[in-house]
């Protein structure tokens, strides 16, 4: 998403300088003229790999669900909000959040908006979470947008969370089989080969082969590593470029089963989000637009901000995402059917539970079948050692 720089003025001649992201200029202006009356100067802030890397330190899902939980507590209360964002900066433990949450306290104490002040400073936030102070705050209902807050990333912690357990195990196995058969193939083999060797022995050819190998991972063992942290780092930063993510994006989602997956978690992410837009108060128009930003795989973002000329034309939501290729069938069916009848919020609520659940029985359907597929491989790693060490021992043993 581009930013951009600019100088703005209110009525009265005070005038503001700020940053704000949009897609293009015109929603720029847009944006800024929500605070202030009048944009001055506005350009675009070049991309730099360093705001690249600048924007791989999120804060995750887990302080932003406590952070919000605080927020409605004290807020029903009934403290003002200036106090209110010092309690809640001083009970943090996230100090990226913490320093936020001061500059933001400053920024209201001198009259800016709660919602203009994390426009402004708050970069490292989800736009889903901005946008919904922004509604709340719009609508004169601070509290239900926090609660409402609280209770989405309180999922999105609970899911994350699931996912990285889930993995946790295949990851350990695989991780545990490398480092055995690297030591293996580095220092047992080649001990035994010398062995054979050295009595004249006529090695088979799968002793051959092993030979090979051995000698290929001692020479090339350090090179093999350096050039896999070079791809891995290559991919995480080309992957925050527009045109690596959008490529990288499409390449995921045509991977059997995980795209699949992936696809799935894309829909959740949409209806949870467009679900929660609706239900604070935010126009059609925004909460698609937010919806949108909000999905982490660019291509399926991409298609659903492109349905925004249409609803703005006077279409339907679900029939401008018909055309789309990415986003799942009945995500589109069932966003048609709740806007004819005029549910969209409940129905996309209930879709994204559906989707949730769904991801979650495909992941551990996945994972149950990777296991017997790495011990099957290990097990093959394991006989063709056993072979190529052993095979030599018998001819030995049979010429005595």
């Amino acid at each position: 998403m581009p930013t951009y720089i600019y100088e703005a003025a209110y009525t009265g001649g005070k005038k503001v300088n700020g940053v704000v992201e949009a897609s293009s200029q015109n929603e720029a202006v847009i944006k800024i003229r929500q605070n202030c009356d009048v944009v001055l100067t506005i350009k675009e802030v070049p991309y730099s790999k360093s705001e690249t890397l600048s924007r791989l330190k999120k804060i995750n899902a887990k302080n932003l669900a406590i952070t919000s939980k605080q927020f409605s507590i004290i807020l029903r209360a009934g403290l003002p909000l200036v106090q209110t964002v010092d309690l809640v900066a001083g009970q943090t433990n996230d100090k990226v959040l913490a320093k936020l949450l001061k500059q933001v306290s400053e920024d209201v104490s001198n009259g800016w908006s709660l919602s203009y002040s994390l426009e402004q400073r708050g970069e490292k936030l989800p736009v889903t979470f901005r946008e919904t102070i922004r509604a709340g705050e719009e609508s004169g209902d601070l509290v239900t947008a926090f609660e409402r807050m609280a209770d989405y990333y309180d999922r999105t912690a609970k899911t994350q969370a699931k996912a990285i357990s889930t993995i946790t195990y295949p990851v350990f196995v695989i991780v545990v089989a490398v480092i055995v058969v690297t030591i293996i193939m580095g220092y047992a083999v080649p001990a035994f080969i010398n062995t054979f060797q050295s009595m004249g022995v006529q090695l088979p050819p799968i002793t051959v082969a092993l030979i090979a190998v051995s000698n290929f991972f001692s020479k090339y063992a350090l090179f093999i590593i350096f050039a896999l942290a070079v791809i891995i780092i290559f991919l995480n930063v080309y992957r925050h470029t527009k045109k690596g993510g959008k490529l990288l994006s499409k390449f995921y989602l045509s991977i059997p089963v995980i795209g699949k997956i992936g696809r799935m978690a894309g829909a959740s992410q949409f209806a949870h989000t467009m679900s929660t837009m609706l239900a604070a108060g935010m126009p059609i128009l925004q909460a698609i637009e937010v919806s949108g930003r909000a999905m982490s795989n660019i291509c399926m973002s991409e298609e659903v901000l492109k349905t925004i000329p249409g609803v703005e034309g006077g279409r339907a939501l679900g029939e401008c995402m018909a055309s789309s290729q990415q986003l799942p069938k009945m995500l589109v069916e069932m966003t048609a059917m709740g806007e004819s009848t005029g549910s969209m919020e409940s129905t996309l609520e209930v879709l994204a539970n559906y989707y949730d659940n769904e991801v979650s029985v495909s992941t551990d359907r996945a994972l149950s079948l990777l296991e017997p597929i790495i011990i099957c491989v290990l097990a093959v790693f394991v006989v063709f050692i056993l072979l190529a060490v052993y095979l030599p021992m018998f001819s030995m043993y049979s010429s005595i």
